[in-house]
């Protein structure tokens, strides 16, 4: 897999039936590595050890209902009271984060309304807060740090 702007960590990778496989630390089973799902578990890693979140209060690839189409958010951290607070958008690492991506990842927030907002493709992250009420967005220098506990 490619290197990305991450930081590394200790992942534990099986072969099985010709099939690459990493091990999800927050859902306790190995998925399919996939170019996203390297993204993904890198930038768990990044929340967990980085930014001080608790694995209790990530959701991985939950349901969200969109114009009565069901789609997956890649993660949502949730504050310890249970409201949704970040929602990050993954992709591989070959697929540029442009304004496309911004928007799709702003349509599936809708629906969760998370005051925060990021996007990544491992290479470049991206992270806003998100004003609902007057429909704008601050792009911020980086990502917000858990101010709450697990």
């Amino acid at each position: 897999m490619q290197q990305l702007n991450l930081p590394t960590f200790a992942y534990k990778i099986k072969e099985s039936e010709g099939k690459t496989y990493i091990y999800d630390a927050i859902r306790k089973k190995y998925l399919v590595l996939t170019p996203e799902e390297w993204v993904r578990q890198h930038f768990i890693n990044l929340l967990l050890t980085h930014y001080g979140y608790s694995k209790s209060l990530l959701r991985l690839e939950g349901g969200l209902t969109y114009n009565k189409l069901q789609k997956r958010s890649d993660i949502v951290v949730f504050e310890n009271t249970g409201q949704p607070y970040l929602l990050v958008e993954c992709k591989a690492a070959d697929v540029p984060i442009n304004q496309a991506v911004v928007a799709q990842a702003s349509r599936y927030n809708l629906t969760l309304r998370c005051p925060y907002l990021a996007v990544t493709n491992g290479m470049s992250t991206f992270c806003f807060k998100v004003d609902f009420e007057n429909g704008k967005f601050e792009q911020l220098k980086d990502l917000p740090k858990a101010a709450f506990e697990g």
